[in-house]
């Protein structure tokens, strides 16, 4: 009956994710200092929850990089009265599903059970004491932290892991986001460590949290109090903020490595999360490099010259400003000429901008396929939580498909001369002759 309920679940979750974005975001925030959001919808007997910390990688201390990561994976690995199998025995009892991990800016903590009373009270129990009182079991630490270490060591010989940590290196210079783990700075954890981590940064005034499902708005506000009750306590001289990047140069980067295809990587801190142009870039970066086969890039680099299969570009906008990224693999001896084509591109999108036609493709294209990305209750809680953790109007999910359709061809120039410049862009070169 479990398995059916829950299968049940998912056949109809794409029925209901465009409705439930009919029901208004409700926020508040808690005594505590917790930012809640809530989308109350009963089509479904599901509760999904998502508590997310500022407590991601770029709060790590510049001595112990990898110890955010480490903290949220060992959360749910023996908390409360269970240990690390008792946990995941219980949760396969009550068919929910409890993940943790953590990002750039911050750790993630999110629940989905049945709304049915007994079992959401035994899962969200379970989510309680991952958050409140996580055992950070020294023989499961020594354990994962070995498995991390070789898995890094693995993936340290790959061209593009080379790639990507070079470039961000390049472009975040002094900054956290950075900073990159090495074997070195995984094995210098300790178990003390990690509580410690969670005892400064998963404090309930630290805190986000989104619910989407079958509950009340009482049932919810009680639920958000009950999540957070038994949080370590905030500690005022634990930062709360980042400091903005410092605006790049440009400069070629080069990275030696044996691959027989070169690793081509071009960008620069370009926008944050809550810049009210953000809507322009991603929407130009369709016809840039985001749209696939119908993008400029992908037709200058592959159709027109065949120098690579596959070229990309895209935001990735942050707490302060994240980057702006072009990529692609080619040739090592076209290198080079891939880079040109690519550069002259990009410096003819920021002269021009798309044209009425190709901006009426993005919209129709971005806007017209907006319900797939909240065709389920769990996409809409995952959506609902980075817009609680940013601090996003309650209305960002019903008005995107509106203001995407606002957009001139103009509007988008401006946001990319103003958040692309050619003279701060980065080259990373990884197996280029």
């Amino acid at each position: 009956m479990k398995r059916l309920l829950m299968m049940s679940a998912a056949m109809v979750a794409t029925l209901v994710g465009a409705q439930a974005i009919a029901a208004p975001v409700q926020s508040w925030t808690t005594e505590q200092g917790t930012r809640v959001y809530f989308i109350e919808t009963h089509t479904l007997p599901i509760v999904d929850v998502q508590i997310s910390f500022l407590a991601g990688s770029a709060f790590d201390p510049s001595n112990q990089v990898g110890l955010a990561s480490m903290t949220a994976s060992l959360l749910d690995q023996g908390a409360g009265s269970r240990n690390e199998k008792e946990m995941a025995e219980t949760l396969a009892d009550i068919g929910a599903q409890l993940n943790t991990g953590a990002g750039m800016d911050s750790a993630t903590v999110s629940l989905r059970t049945l709304s049915d009373p007994d079992r959401r009270t035994a899962a969200v129990g379970l989510m309680v004491d991952a958050l409140s009182r996580p055992h950070f079991d020294g023989a499961v630490f020594k354990r994962d932290q070995a498995r991390s270490i070789a898995a890094l060591k693995e993936a340290l010989t790959k061209p593009q892991v080379l790639s990507q940590r070079a470039y961000m290196a390049a472009i975040y210079p002094d900054h956290p986001y950075g900073r990159v783990v090495t074997p070195e700075s995984m094995a210098s954890l300790s178990r003390t460590d990690l509580e410690s981590f969670w005892r400064q940064h998963y404090s309930a005034s630290r805190a986000s949290i989104a619910l989407v499902g079958d509950l009340t708005r009482a049932e919810a506000e009680a639920l958000a109090i009950q999540l957070t009750a038994s949080l370590p306590a905030d500690q005022a001289d634990v930062p709360r903020g980042l400091p903005k990047p410092a605006a790049t140069s440009a400069k070629v980067v080069s990275v030696e490595h044996p691959a027989s295809q070169a690793h081509l990587l071009v960008g620069m801190p370009s926008v944050a999360r809550d810049d009210p142009e953000q809507i322009a870039l991603q929407v130009g970066n369709y016809t840039l490099g985001g749209g696939g086969f119908v993008s400029l890039l992908t037709k200058a680099v592959r159709e027109d010259r065949g120098y690579a299969y596959s070229v990309y570009s895209y935001f990735d906008p942050k707490l302060v400003d994240g980057p702006f990224t072009i990529g692609l693999e080619t040739k090592r001896a076209q290198a080079d000429d891939a880079l040109k084509v690519v550069n002259s591109v990009l410096g003819d999108f920021l002269r021009r901008g798309p044209t009425a036609v190709q901006l009426k493709a993005a919209q129709d294209n971005i806007a017209g396929g907006f319900a797939l990305r909240i065709d389920s209750n769990s996409k809409l809680a995952a959506n609902l939580g980075v817009m609680a953790f940013y601090g996003l109007p309650t209305d960002w999910l019903e008005k995107y498909p509106e203001r995407v359709r606002a957009l001139t061809p103009e509007a988008i120039r401006t946001a990319f001369q103003k958040h692309v410049k050619p003279e701060q862009l980065v080259t990373v070169r990884t197996a280029a002759d």
